[in-house]
């Protein structure tokens, strides 16, 4: 069943026989259980970044590839900790703030790791770190053009995330909040239209900071949810890993069930008619 179909219809019948564990999500030919997606930054250690990434039961993770070390032997490497040949490594451009900065920063990972599949993040500038679209929509053009499958970290606004979509991306990625601020979703109607119009996996990226608020984001019906820092920054990030994983699960579940409606009025869940008086 193509996803898109399982997405939007909605109550049992969405899962048309498949188990939960069939529940899965593809990206770019690549099938993946798990819909919580990682960073690899932020952590006390490397020790610490394996433990919760282990918590989480994630199969795929982000990686800063201008703040990870992973050519350098002689330096602790992230690889060491959380194997390549066990997680799916998807490289992104964090801290570039320029079309420019952003297409090098990946063909140089291509180069290092040979990695294709990539995430791509354009930042504005400090305080809100805002995704800058036109330069967003100048490296996509780059990178697609060059072979990279595209992954893209963008405003909440449905026009330009149908617009990543037509040129080529692979999954557009809609922030929940600015990156970092643990604010959680600020414009849920906007993600929902965003997923309701969309051919490829939506993803909602940034903001989000505890387990409820990733379980509302799957209950709107992406595909998935990538977070950091609201388990790096948690004052026991491998709990913290164990929820966000509990969060999503019983979110898509919710979302797969399909609520009850709205009422604006009581409605008794035991019938009025026959009662003992």
């Amino acid at each position: 069943m193509p996803w898109r179909s399982c997405i939007l219809s909605g109550g049992a019948e969405a899962m048309d026989g498949m188990t939960a564990a069939e529940d899965a999500w593809e990206v770019a030919g690549r099938r993946f259980r798990s819909r919580l997606v990682v960073g690899t930054g932020r952590y006390k250690s490397l020790e610490e970044t394996a433990a919760a990434i282990e918590a989480s039961g994630a199969e795929m993770v982000t990686v800063a590839v201008r703040r990870v070390n992973l050519s350098d032997p002689g330096a602790p490497m992230l690889q060491d900790f959380v194997p390549p040949d066990r997680y799916t490594y998807l490289p992104n451009t964090a801290g570039c703030h320029t079309a420019k900065e952003a297409v090098r920063t990946l063909r140089l990972a291509r180069e290092a790791g040979g990695w294709n599949l990539v995430k791509l993040e354009v930042l504005g500038p400090p305080p809100f770190l805002y995704p800058d679209m036109p330069a967003t929509f100048e490296a996509a053009e780059a990178l697609i053009k060059d072979g990279f499958q595209v992954m893209v970290y963008c405003a909440d606004d449905p026009l330009a995330a149908k617009r990543l979509e037509e040129m080529g991306c692979v999954a557009v990625m809609p922030l929940g909040a600015p990156i970092g601020s643990g604010l959680g979703l600020s414009n849920p109607f906007m993600l929902r239209s965003i997923i309701e119009n969309a051919r490829v996996p939506v993803l909602v990226d940034a903001g989000i900071g505890t387990a409820s608020e990733a379980a509302q984001a799957m209950e709107l019906g992406c595909h998935a949810v990538l977070l950091n820092s609201a388990i790096a920054h948690a004052k026991d990030p491998v709990r913290m890993a164990r929820a966000m994983r509990a969060g999503v699960e019983a979110g898509r579940h919710a979302f797969l069930a399909g609520r009850m409606p709205r009422n604006y009025a009581a409605d008794a869940s035991s019938p009025m008619a026959g009662l003992i008086r």
